[in-house]
């Protein structure tokens, strides 16, 4: 085995963005194989700085991988693990046009704290829609020209100009990662420009538990939403660290020292694929990722992997 350390075996769970409706009644999705965390630590070699947690403001793929694992867009279904047919919507358990197809109603999982103990609220998505209204990259994934409101707690109006059929895939953007009220401050729309507190103000299946210049400690989140349905995750933390070098980083995966290697050129790649254990996937800008093949759920090309999908047990 090289020197290389116990392998994880990882299932990932069907994950699509959902324009459409669907309530999961609170009821848990079944079959969940596990309990969660005692799938250990992913050990990950980033090939880019991290310098904000931010989803807004993501500036590479590196920053875009850990803000999709603290960060829940309002729409998007899961699946329970190992892939069950069973979907379960996140944290809007519908989304869909009236009969008015200019006005979209959302209905909001009730019950659901982010990370700072705040709650996930009407209010809560309103304050980040008055930040995405200040950002110009929020306002190009938004339709030009709407407003918003809250009828009730657990209730938000999108009023558009004109009918747009893809608002809730729009919605589904980890861009839009809902970030609480209180991280943003008391003037949403000022946050637009400069990262916020964010790493303490998610939903998501996994929290920053430490950071430093080149490495970042992901724990999973024990109060999230998602546990009680099933979704996992069974990880119990994700070591993230910076390694300038693709030659470096191939080495890195090679010997056992990470588990999951990214930004990998051709040379690297052609010697991963050497070792009969390690495998790798086109990212789409010429470069790889690389991966030990007993690790599923992180082959997703140039997509980047929704952890809090993964369902991990240990090889036998």
């Amino acid at each position: 085995m090289k020197g290389r350390r116990l392998a994880l075996a990882a299932v990932l769970a069907a994950a699509a963005a959902s324009a459409g409706c669907g309530d999961d009644e609170g009821a848990p999705a079944v079959g969940a194989g596990g309990e969660p965390g005692e799938g250990g630590i992913l050990t990950w070699a980033l090939d880019g700085d991290v310098r904000v947690v931010d989803p807004l403001l993501a500036a590479n793929a590196a920053e875009e991988l850990v803000a999709s694992q603290i960060f829940e867009p309002l729409t998007e279904e899961a699946s329970g693990p190992f892939g069950e047919p069973r979907d379960v919507p996140g944290l809007a358990r519908s989304a869909r046009p009236t009969a008015d197809p200019t006005i979209w109603r959302l209905d909001l999982r009730q019950g659901v704290r982010f990370q700072d103990g705040t709650r996930f609220n009407a209010s809560a998505v309103l304050a980040n829609v008055d930040r995405w209204r200040a950002s110009e990259t929020a306002r190009t994934l938004l339709p030009a020209e709407f407003e918003a409101d809250a009828p009730a707690p657990d209730q938000v109006r999108f009023i558009l100009a004109a009918p747009d059929p893809k608002l809730g895939e729009r919605l589904s953007s980890p861009r839009l990662g809902i970030v609480s009220a209180a991280a943003l401050g008391p003037d949403p729309a000022s946050s637009a420009a400069g990262p916020v507190a964010a790493e303490i103000g998610g939903t998501g299946a996994f929290e920053l538990r430490e950071r430093d210049q080149d490495r970042l400690l992901l724990a999973r989140n024990t109060e999230w939403w998602g546990t009680d349905r099933g979704l996992g995750p069974a990880l119990e933390q994700v070591e993230l660290t910076t390694e300038r070098g693709s030659v470096r980083r191939a080495e890195l995966l090679i010997s056992g020292t990470v588990q999951v290697a990214d930004g990998i050129g051709a040379g690297a790649a052609r010697r991963v694929e050497a070792d009969p254990l390690l495998g790798t996937t086109p990212r789409g800008d010429r470069r790889w990722r690389g991966a030990e093949r007993s690790v599923r759920g992180v082959d997703s090309g140039g997509g980047t992997p929704e952890l809090n999908r993964v369902w991990l047990t240990r090889l036998r």
